[in-house]
């Protein structure tokens, strides 16, 4: 049987593993989708990290998420959405629940909400983010606000601030994230009300602060420039709970940008993430030490050409911090030695996107090319096991096809490495179609990975062999791969897939009369570039989804400040280098068919980008499509609208594939 995208929608999503203090439990949140409702709920389940079978744990909320293990054992704190004594829950509150089961009960109960939970190492406290009006005092007075601004019949925005808008978002009602404790014996407190601090804005989760060992300090990344903006250097700042004084751990030299910290098992030492932006936009993350009392600062990772992921988790003995970094179009976690200066493997991806370790045991979500996300874990020295089977009967339905992973010469004769995924049933002796799936960033990849928007065995289900190229500038490959687009968009990209689509097509099972391109975000800038400046014919249609076509009118979008640093100039001060990384420089000779595909709420590439290509393509009678999502952002996130771009997809290349009826 095929995948489809309603089959697609039915796979179960698990996020946020915690672990138990001895390490022979996990905690997950289980996200179940209905395409019928058009939307998702999420329950917390149990999972033994031995032999145990998987037990639903929460079944009241729509969306619990969030969980994290108290360092007792014996209960849970979630963030969840829900009916408490006939009211129901305005914003995200905290609950805690008995990790034997029974019924959860609030904790909080703000107007402003509460997130990104962790518990103080006494077990009596929880500290979270909640968004608040740094000039009020008080519950009382945040309560008030709220209500005012819910009521209020005017929505207009008013800022004067150069960060207005994040990803989907606006940033404009004048609220900040605040870090909060809550004491389980009731009541709350802002650690930040009456200062100048904040968390960083753009989507402040669990892992941008951290608390001591002894519960005294709290540190947390912080942005000390005056006007925030999205390319700002951040600090570490430590505050002491006690004498409530906030200490600058990371002031003056080595000028970097500091953020994820966290404590060593005995507090000496912060363990953080680190880059020198003012190298590059693009400078790798890496492992960095401050010694607490000493105050040196010491990156321990340079050594290391790859960049690192957050979380940081110390080991037990202090001699090693784990993490997760790229490496040739996977993610794995790795245990970064101190001593050695050197990474091991801990465990391999696919992808690995989340971990927590505890004890001997470690649980990790890993997915893959061919399997969904699924919970892995591993104790002491023992083989890795897979800790739940929640997909495991709907896959046993599918075929799907092989994937091969293979290195061809690229732009410059460089090494580019590329992913192909075959139709089930594949026969080498039969003509397909190919089709690129041309991954965003740029700095980015086509990783082995499940793709729920992008999901490779859906399209070769149709009957498409499928090409995923990690052209140059994409991550995983070392910083030198990465920077060697800057300034230069467009140009060894486009060669890189134009060599792929050489040696393909000299494949005797590739029709070369049938091949087509498709792209998201840069991945959509590419297939607007590519139809500029590659011979008409050569690709049957594109698709572009959410793709930049202007970068001066880019200019609208949430992440302009970083504009001058990839393309080498703002826009009037070097028009003309501007103008040559630009697709709509070569609006004269587009004739290929393209699906324009975008979404109003997506401020990252702002629509009105999709709109004037879609209208360019029209006004030069180039055959052109505009399917327009106004209740999604970047991404493709409601079922039923995922259905349709799918939908809306194929129907479009079959369309223009000669092989196809009307074609």
């Amino acid at each position: 049987m095929k995948l489809t995208v309603e089959d697609l929608w039915r796979i179960k999503r698990p996020a946020g593993v915690s672990l138990a203090p001895d390490g022979t439990r996990a905690v997950c949140s289980l996200t179940t989708y209905a395409m019928r409702e058009n939307k998702g709920t999420a329950s917390l389940w149990l999972l033994s990290t031995g032999a145990g079978r998987p037990r639903l744990l929460t079944t009241c909320g729509e969306k619990d998420g969030q969980p994290m293990w108290a360092p007792e054992g014996s209960r849970i704190a979630f963030c969840a959405k829900r009916e408490w004594q006939g009211k129901k829950d305005e914003e995200p509150q905290i609950y805690l629940i008995d990790a034997d089961g029974g019924e959860a009960r609030r904790l909080t109960q703000l107007a402003t909400g509460a997130s990104a939970i962790k518990w103080f190492p006494d077990g009596k406290r929880i500290a979270f983010i909640s968004w608040v009006w740094p000039d009020l005092r008080g519950e009382t007075a945040q309560a008030r606000r709220h209500k005012q601004r819910k009521e209020d019949k005017v929505k207009a925005h008013r800022v004067e601030h150069a960060t207005y808008r994040f990803w989907d978002h606006w940033l404009s009602d004048g609220r900040v994230p605040h870090l909060f404790v809550a004491d389980l014996r009731g009541g709350c407190s802002d650690l930040f009300e009456a200062t100048p601090y904040e968390l960083v804005r753009a989507d402040p989760d669990q892992h941008c602060y951290d608390i001591s060992p002894d519960g005294r300090f709290v540190a947390f990344g912080f942005d000390p420039a005056e006007e925030k903006k999205l390319d700002d250097e951040f600090d570490i700042v430590e505050l002491d709970l006690k004498s409530r004084r906030f200490r600058n751990l990371t002031p003056g030299a080595p000028y970097r940008d500091y953020h994820h910290p966290r404590y060593a098992p005995d507090g000496a030492r912060l363990a953080c993430l680190s880059s020198n932006v003012r190298a590059s936009p693009v400078a790798p993350n890496e492992i960095t030490l401050i010694d607490r009392r000493k105050g040196a600062i010491a990156v321990v990772s340079k050594g290391w050409d790859r960049g690192v992921e957050a979380p940081l988790r110390w080991s037990a003995d202090a001699s090693a911090v784990h993490c997760l970094a790229q490496d040739r179009a996977r993610q794995h976690l790795f245990r970064f030695d101190l001593a050695s200066r050197a990474p091991t493997t801990l465990a391999k991806g696919g992808m690995v996107t989340e971990f927590d370790l505890a004890g001997d045991a470690v649980a990790f979500i890993r997915d893959e090319m061919s399997h969904p996300p699924a919970v892995y874990a591993r104790r002491g020295d023992g083989a890795e096991r897979k800790a739940e089977s929640f997909n495991d009967a709907l896959l046993r339905r599918f075929q799907l096809g092989a994937s091969e992973e293979l290195s061809f010469r690229g732009w410059g004769g460089e090494t580019v490495q590329m992913w192909l995924v075959f139709p089930p049933r594949f026969d080498p002796k039969k003509k397909y179609p190919l089709l690129h799936s041309i991954h965003g960033g740029p700095h980015a990849i086509s990783a082995d990975s499940w793709h729920f928007r992008w999901n490779n065995h859906v399209f070769a289900a149709q009957g498409y062999i499928v090409a995923g190229v990690n052209f140059h500038g994409s991550s995983s490959f070392g910083q030198e791969f990465i920077e060697s687009i800057r300034h230069e968009f467009g140009k060894r990209e486009l060669a890189d897939i134009e060599a792929a689509t050489a040696l393909l097509t000299r494949r005797r099972y590739v029709d070369r009369k049938r091949v087509f391109a498709s792209g998201g975000s840069y991945g959509g800038y590419l297939v607007a570039w590519m139809n500029g400046r590659v011979p008409q014919g050569r690709y049957r249609a594109y698709v572009c989804h959410a793709g930049c076509f202007d970068w001066v009118s880019m200019f609208a979008d949430d992440s302009y400040p970083f504009f001058a640093k990839e393309l080498g100039a703002w826009y009037w001060e070097d028009f003309g280098k501007v103008e040559a990384q630009n697709p709509r420089a070569a609006v004269k000779r587009m004739q290929t068919p393209t699906l324009v595909i975008h979404g109003a709420l997506d401020y990252r590439v702002p629509d009105s980008q999709g709109l004037q290509y879609y209208n360019t393509l029209k006004a030069k009678k180039v055959p052109a499509r505009l399917l327009h999502f106004p209740d999604e952002n970047h991404w493709i996130l409601k079922p039923q609208n995922s259905r349709l771009w799918y939908r809306e997809f194929f129907a479009w290349l079959r369309r223009f594939d000669p092989a196809s009826r009307g074609g």
